[in-house]
């Protein structure tokens, strides 16, 4: 299962994010919700991994 840790706003932060975790070694996937004007973007990691990810976008300042 994935969880999100992340919203993004547009697909340009959403992959921003995805491509910060992937390089701390996290496996991670982008999913667009919602409307195409309405549109977020979810990012998720695997469950065993939420904690660690969301440390890290902590340090991050995210």
């Amino acid at each position: 299962m994935w969880t999100v840790v992340y919203m993004a706003h547009n697909q340009a932060d959403g992959e921003k994010i995805k491509d910060l975790l992937g390089s701390e070694g996290f496996l991670v996937k982008i999913r667009a919700i919602g409307k195409e004007d309405d549109r977020v973007y979810e990012v998720l990691v695997p469950n065993g991994e939420v904690q660690e990810a969301h440390d890290v976008l902590v340090d991050l300042g995210y």
